[in-house]
């Protein structure tokens, strides 16, 4: 087996090395305690962009500190009582993408959202004010003031708002909502299915933003590991607030959610990734003690997978969508 990081055998127990918040779980509950305060005040526009047989919606609504969220919505235009949905999350810096990304879903017969995180390169609004990419910096963006305003706890807040948005549709089984991702829309899937038990399936395929300790001690020099690196080299240079800083970390830090997770899980794991290595994924995974399944790539790092957007689809379509035999 190719080896960037532990043995298969080692990250098969792998529990993470970077500490958990004795306060975590209090944390969360007044992040969603503040999510319950923020009215969602959805505003759907029918998009320029139309196709037969679905609807296309720019859809806007309120997160947390009041900033306004846009997200994609493709709803089938046959009248139906009740569709299964799927909430797409987009990699780090990234957008929701093209509309046509979301019609082999919706041909399959699903609801499709995808979201624009705030301050990263969509058109979501940011807690600043400011609209579009603020290019790197999220993960500790908000590390020295109050945590309670970090951006990635607001982004993870977002992920719940624009669920509980689809929850509320009358189109919408509310048995069967799931949400995927790949890097960082793998974690956000994650973090959402922690937030919000509701989530019946998560599909996640080598998830960012998981054990950030393990990233700077790895130090490869890629996306987590060089903000951390920066982050110290310019605020911390001699480690005094070591402990501090990994605790703060710890709350936006999604193998501490993992364990929450109700839904069924689909989990690709590659073991040449250079950006989310080895063991951050497998700190995750181990975690999770719902039922779920496993995609071991050996020789592959953070890029395209043979195979597995078939499977994610499979995946989703089990026991939630008929497949009608050939005639």
């Amino acid at each position: 087996m190719p080896m960037l990081d532990m043995s298969l055998e080692e990250l098969k127990r792998y529990q993470g090395c970077t500490p958990r918040a004795d306060d975590f779980d209090v944390y969360w509950k007044r992040a969603l305690a503040e999510l319950e305060e923020t009215p969602a005040d959805d505003v759907w526009q029918e998009s320029d962009f139309q196709v037969p047989n679905a609807i296309c919606y720019d859809v806007f609504y309120t997160g947390v500190k009041g900033a306004r969220i846009h997200a994609q919505v493709v709803v089938p235009s046959q009248v139906k009582k009740e569709y299964p949905a799927l909430i797409q999350f987009h990699g780090y810096r990234g957008n929701c993408g093209q509309w046509i990304t979301k019609l082999p879903y919706v041909a399959a017969g699903f609801i499709v959202a995808a979201l624009d995180c705030r301050g990263q390169g969509g058109i979501s609004e940011d807690i600043g004010g400011v609209k579009g990419n603020t290019m790197r910096g999220h993960i500790i963006r908000g590390l020295d003031g109050d945590v309670d305003n970090m951006l990635m706890r607001n982004i993870f807040l977002d992920t719940v708002q624009l669920a509980r948005i689809l929850f509320a549709m009358p189109s919408v089984d509310e048995n069967k909502v799931g949400a995927f991702g790949v890097s960082q829309g793998g974690a956000l899937a994650i973090a959402l299915a922690a937030l919000e038990p509701r989530i019946a399936k998560i599909s996640t395929q080598y998830p960012f933003l998981s054990d950030y300790k393990r990233y700077l001690d790895m130090d490869l020099a890629k996306e987590a590991s060089e903000e951390l690196s920066d982050y110290f080299r310019l605020y911390d240079p001699l480690h005094e607030r070591e402990k501090e800083i990994f605790e703060r970390l710890s709350y936006i830090d999604i193998q501490n959610l993992a364990s929450r997770i109700k839904g069924e899980v689909q989990f690709a794991l590659t073991l040449m990734d250079n950006i989310c290595p080895p063991s951050t994924q497998f700190a995750v995974y181990n975690k999770i003690s719902t039922i779920k399944e496993t995609q071991i790539f050996q020789n592959f790092g953070h890029e395209d997978l043979p195979g597995q957007e078939d499977r994610r689809l499979q995946f989703f379509i089990r026991d939630w969508i008929q497949v009608k035999a050939t005639e």
